[in-house]
């Protein structure tokens, strides 16, 4: 029984599924909840949110239902798990520090409390499944050397972008296939200005935060789930902020491959994103110099080449993510994880005239959005890394368009976070 349905059926007959431990109970933690009731082997026995109605609210969406216990002690959460009961609380020490559960999933999309959240988790020998994105591009390969030393798996999500192009990354290279590009489809008209406020309206019918459908709306998670992309295999971005070019599924081999063959792209080995009817899916763009599997290629109707797309026409974002809890339970796999030296840095441009004194806001707010560039031009101008910018207070006016710079910033007090930052590019520069 080694096929992961098996193992998680066969943890289900034991009595003893995987327990998970979820911090933020947003619409990705709901729909993990909901996703996670539907199955068999797995069982999500901790959910923390800033507030407990929240959490317990996450709850309603199970098909499964037990007696929940709200607390903040994770000694008295363990025991309400054993009890066969379901906890809730506020803090996520209730997720990391509870002796019952196997792996922490972040769905905070918070930078800083990820990182706390991942240390925390990796300390008391849990794996960390990384929703948080945003918190990866940060400080991921710090995160994942801790991970690494302390026996237990970082990895990235499935089903958000980034592990569904990985998984089509492994196939390729497994395979021998080069990779030309990497991509996905971008699911929102890009506004690069865009904020919150005018999105309101949309956001409501979406069941989403304002900020969080601005952060896809004005591209910087686009950038910054390339970023992960890029990070984790070493393409690079051609350009800064990618070539982001209108075309659909058919015409992805023509257009994301060398400019010598009529396509857009400098170099080869890169990532970049569509406009388009490619959303939601993802691609790869790869070729082969053997004859013999160049016609074999033709020959199941991938096109004439030299390039081939290998197409992977969805995303279930939240919903696969039980799937990664799985893997690195039972085979000590991660769905997708950085390399140990950055490849790639998302930093902020800003959106409007920022005037010094001002507090930067978060991702996807009114002061910024992010960009994609490579990690040896960021630190050779100085960039601010995206992630650490929420919180830091401008020594100078800015103007609009311009990128922000460690220069420009006052860091502010001590984080996690920056802590991790500092010692992840003194270890890897």
């Amino acid at each position: 029984m080694n096929a992961i349905n098996e193992k998680l059926e066969a943890r289900q007959k034991e009595g003893r599924p995987v327990r998970v431990g979820l911090v933020g109970a947003g619409q990705m933690g709901q729909e993990i909840i909901a996703q996670v009731g539907e199955m068999v082997g797995m069982e999500v026995v901790v959910v923390t949110d800033l507030t407990a109605e929240r959490a317990r609210l996450g709850y309603t969406f199970s098909a499964r239902q037990k007696p929940i216990v709200q607390t903040s002690d994770p000694a008295e959460a363990g025991r309400a798990v054993r009890e066969g009961r379901w906890v809730v609380g506020t803090g996520y020490h209730v997720v990391t520090e509870n002796p019952e559960i196997e792996a922490v999933i972040d769905a905070t999309g918070s930078p800083h409390l990820g990182a706390e959240i991942s240390c925390a988790a990796i300390a008391h020998g849990k794996h960390i499944v990384m929703m948080n994105v945003e918190c990866d591009v940060t400080v991921g390969p710090a995160l994942k050397r801790l991970a690494d030393a302390a026996g237990v798996i970082y990895t990235l999500a499935s089903g958000d972008e980034p592990a569904s192009i990985l998984e089509l990354w492994r196939f390729a290279r497994a395979l021998g296939f080069e990779v030309i590009a990497a991509g996905k489809g971008k699911n929102n008209p890009l506004d690069l200005y865009a904020i919150p406020s005018s999105l309101a309206e949309k956001a409501r019918a979406r069941d989403m935060s304002p900020r969080m459908l601005c952060e896809f709306v004005d591209g910087s998670k686009t950038m910054v789930e390339m970023c992960a992309v890029s990070n984790a295999t070493g393409l690079v971005p051609d350009v800064r902020g990618m070539h982001g070019v209108k075309c659909n599924i058919k015409d992805l081999q023509h257009v994301f491959v060398p400019k010598a063959d009529g396509g857009v792209l400098d170099r080869r080995g890169c990532v970049d994103f569509a406009l388009g009817d490619v959303n939601p899916g993802v691609f790869l763009i790869v070729t082969t110099a053997n004859k013999r599997l160049q016609e074999g290629l033709v020959q199941r109707d991938m096109g004439n080449g030299p390039y081939y797309n290998l197409f992977r026409p969805y995303h279930l974002c939240s919903c696969e993510v039980p799937l990664t809890v799985a893997r690195a339970v039972f085979y000590g796999e991660s769905s997708g994880h950085p390399m140990d030296r950055p490849v790639s840095e998302c930093f902020p441009i800003a959106k409007r005239d920022l005037k010094r004194g001002e507090t930067l806001d978060a991702i996807g707010e009114t002061c910024y959005r992010g960009c994609i560039d490579l990690a040896s031009t960021a630190r050779e101008q100085r960039l601010l890394p995206l992630g650490l910018a929420r919180g830091m207070t401008l020594k100078q006016d800015v103007p609009r368009d311009a990128t922000l710079t460690w220069d420009m910033v006052d860091t502010g007090k001590q984080t996690m976070l920056l802590e991790l930052r500092r010692k992840q590019d003194k270890d890897h520069w």
